[in-house]
């Protein structure tokens, strides 16, 4: 119990870490057009906006084609029913809608405003949220509670012509819907014919059972639980809630346990703990138990697979197969209405959201998807009924669905070709932007053995520790002192369980680390004497347990100068054999939506031109491994010649023999770095440039130029930067600098792990 107590409390400092490090909250407003000059001003604001404003005043719906108004959803909540912590008030949910802010722009790249409003009475809510219509596209009534809920909504939806959608209702409704249409027919039940148990009749409960009733569940044989017990006719409190009236029965159960026996799908809105084994051995054969309630369902799934062996199982959690979870349904859902600019969000478009889940669960999945979960057996079945939340063709099937149903019904306003809205949708799916969650399942998928020579650092401890956590590698940890590290994971609240610890310099293959090492370099100055030191330093050490395959790859550097790290893995591993005689390394940037990478980052002070191919060789081959068509533009202080020296004929040098090597790549130089970023004024003044879509491999003059750049963008810029990405040796080595942070060092150990695959 006192590790759970540490883990809680451990998770619990870091959320609250998470949320008000740096800038406070999870999300900012940021321009989508230029505004760095005098011009971009007055197109911005006066007197250019007042050309937009005239527009709209002849005709208010070209709002959607002047401003984000088609783009823009506001997710509104009094904070009557947060998640699981009840009503704790307005401002107090506000983090839940900022996170909902952040499902909507990630997963549908829809914009989002989250207004909390201080209001508990229905009326005054449906009076205030209703004036929002001039500023949004869409609603998305969050966290408030029942029955009031359904009251809102439904006024709302009668007097506002944008689409308005209570998460809280229909989302799990739809989610769970799909997976259950799945789950009969791998059972061979007909909706028509089976019994339901609904546990909860709050607002997922009630809407769940009148969307399945639309897709043909007898009403008859849907049985209803609240916090009373079964909604019975005769229980005396019919007509309190109108929501619930029509789910009251002619019934002499009057408990789950009465009601479970016979029952072919329990679906679970409530509370841990509530269904029990006994009721599932009381279920009819092939049962499909959907126990959803969070964090903790209604039934563990290991129970409920114990006690049933042949049901189809579904919780809401992501560390079980079968997740039902909201973020298959919302984004998408309004992605659709919004991109027709539908005036409702009808029950035909949640039920064509229904199906699109459904269908698409039963075709193949990409191995990109089985990679970033972990599993070669995403396959239609028992255990997998449903979509997993990340896979990226949830997007186009749902958004195109709804589009095409919104357009159907009539309530479309603006018509468009499905096919090519389709294809529109699917050149959304920027997998770059997912690349570090592909890397991580792709290195979870292999679980290497990582050694990290400096295992007493704080850094790598916490970075070992998330390892184990993600299920990324094992971690192997060289240390002096087993017992002080031991003490230090205590003092961080860090289990050593799945961690290796080594005291390497007690360790029983110190003499035969020496020996190999000298084999290796005895013809090349290196004596008995000195290898046995050499092999004292924790980085030599760290190397040869990869060049003997007793590790897959090494990271180190948190507390070294690079070359004290660089040297001992050149000695050891060297450059990848028949291929390079250099190693190089390189940054990957992340700004906004673009990804772009710089080298050489690390190594290489002045390359010769044979240095800069082998840079380029080595950088193209990591960024056609990570996912990316390599684009490459030769970096240089002067533009195709208009000077001409000893450093430009070298980089015009080395484009000849790169194109030499790859024929089909896009790569031209020297050029200037705001030519290269700048296609525009590149084409312009340069038409004749063979480089016809941005660059994303920008590759430095020599080392000192590189470490500017990469400096000034870290300093100076919002974008992300990872690396340096090491690339060029025989085997997988990755370093760090000294200021690295966690999540670099757990990055550049997965980008470790991934390369030792290609071993």
């Amino acid at each position: 119990m006192a590790d759970v107590n540490l883990t809680e409390k451990r998770f619990e400092k870091e959320s609250l870490d998470y949320h008000s490090m740096g800038r406070k909250g999870k999300i900012e407003v940021i321009p989508t057009k230029p505004f760095t000059t005098q011009k971009d001003l007055s197109y911005a604001y006066t007197p250019g906006v007042a050309y937009p404003c005239l527009e709209i005043e002849k005709d208010p719906h070209k709002a959607y084609d002047y401003t984000a108004k088609g783009n823009l959803v506001a997710v509104v909540s009094n904070g009557t029913a947060v998640l699981g912590l009840g009503n704790i008030g307005a401002i107090a949910g506000k983090p839940v809608m900022e996170g909902k802010g952040i499902l909507f722009k990630k997963f549908a790249d829809i914009d989002v405003f989250d207004i909390e409003l201080d209001i508990s009475d229905p009326q005054e809510l449906v009076n205030v949220v209703k004036t929002m219509e001039p500023t949004f596209g869409g609603i998305n009534l969050e966290d408030i509670k029942a029955p009031e809920c359904f009251y809102v909504e439904e006024e709302l939806k009668k007097i506002m012509k944008i689409p308005v959608f209570h998460d809280d209702q229909h989302g799990t409704a739809i989610i769970s819907a799909a997976g259950i249409l799945n789950g009969l027919e791998l059972v061979g039940k007909k909706i028509g014919d089976v019994k339901f148990v609904i546990v909860g009749a709050g607002a997922a409960g009630i809407s769940s059972a009148n969307l399945y009733i639309k897709l043909g569940a007898d009403p008859e044989k849907i049985y209803m639980l609240d916090t009373k017990g079964v909604l019975w006719n005769g229980r005396g409190d019919e007509d309190t809630n109108k929501y619930k009236k029509p789910f009251y029965r002619n019934t002499d159960a009057r408990t789950l346990d009465d009601i479970i026996e016979g029952a072919d799908i329990f679906t679970g809105f409530s509370v841990k703990g509530l269904l029990t084994k006994e009721m599932c051995k009381k279920m009819a054969p092939k049962p499909l138990i959907f126990a959803m309630a969070n964090p903790n369902p209604e039934i563990k799934y290991e129970d409920a697979k114990e006690a049933r062996p042949d049901a189809i199982v579904a919780t809401g959690r992501s560390d079980y197969p079968n997740q039902i979870n909201n973020v298959l349904g919302f984004p998408f859902i309004f992605r659709g209405a919004m991109d027709v600019e539908s005036t409702t969000i009808n029950d035909e478009m949640k039920i064509a959201m229904v199906y699109a889940l459904a269908n698409l669960a039963k075709e193949e999945v990409p191995e990109e998807v089985r990679k970033k979960y972990n599993n070669d057996f995403l396959t239609f079945g028992p255990d997998y009924i449903i979509p997993k939340p990340f896979d990226p063709r949830v997007l186009p099937n749902g958004a195109s669905a709804v589009a095409e149903a919104a357009m159907k019904t009539g309530v479309a306003r603006k018509m468009i070709d499905i096919n090519k809205y389709r294809e529109s949708l699917l050149a959304k799916i920027d997998w770059s932007r997912n690349m570090m969650r592909n890397i991580l399942a792709m290195a979870s998928k292999t679980k290497k053995r990582i050694v990290f020579p400096e295992g007493e650092n704080h850094k790598v401890i916490w970075a070992a520790s998330e390892m184990v956590e993600e299920n990324i590698a094992t971690p192997v940890l060289l240390v002096k002192d087993k017992e002080k590290i031991v003490e230090i994971f205590k003092e961080l609240h860090h289990s050593t369980e799945g961690i290796e610890i080594i005291e390497y310099l007690n360790c029983d293959k110190m003499e035969y680390f020496a020996d190999e090492y000298y084999k290796l370099r005895q013809r090349k100055g290196i004596t008995k004497r000195k290898a046995a030191l050499d092999m004292q330093d924790r980085y030599y050490f760290a190397a040869m347990m990869v060049k003997l395959g007793l590790a897959d790859t090494t990271v180190g550097g948190a507390e070294a100068a690079y070359q004290f790290v660089l040297k001992p893995a050149l000695e050891i591993i060297g450059t990848q054999k028949g291929v390079n005689q250099v190693v190089s390394g390189l940054h990957w940037i992340k700004d906004e939506n673009r990804n772009y990478f710089l080298a050489d980052t690390a190594v290489n002070i002045n390359p010769s031109v044979s240095d800069l191919v082998d840079i380029v060789r080595n950088s193209v081959e990591a960024l056609q491994r990570f996912g990316f068509v390599p684009r490459v533009a030769m970096l240089s202080y002067s533009n195709f010649g208009s000077v001409r020296n000893e450093e430009t004929n070298k980089i015009s040098e080395a484009i000849k023999l790169i194109k030499q090597i790859y024929p089909d790549i896009m790569i031209d130089g020297p050029m200037m770095p705001d030519f290269a970023l700048d296609l525009e004024r590149l084409h312009f003044l340069y038409p004749f440039t063979e480089l016809r879509e941005l660059p994303n491999l920008l590759v430095c003059p020599d080392l000192n130029s590189a470490n500017i750049s990469i400096g000034l963008i870290q300093k100076l810029s919002k974008a992300h930067v990872i690396g340096p990405i090491m690339e060029g040796f025989d085997k997988p080595i990755q370093m760090v600098t000294r200021t690295t942070s966690v999540r670099n060092i757990v990055n550049l150990a997965s980008i470790s792990c991934v390369d030792a695959l290609k071993d």
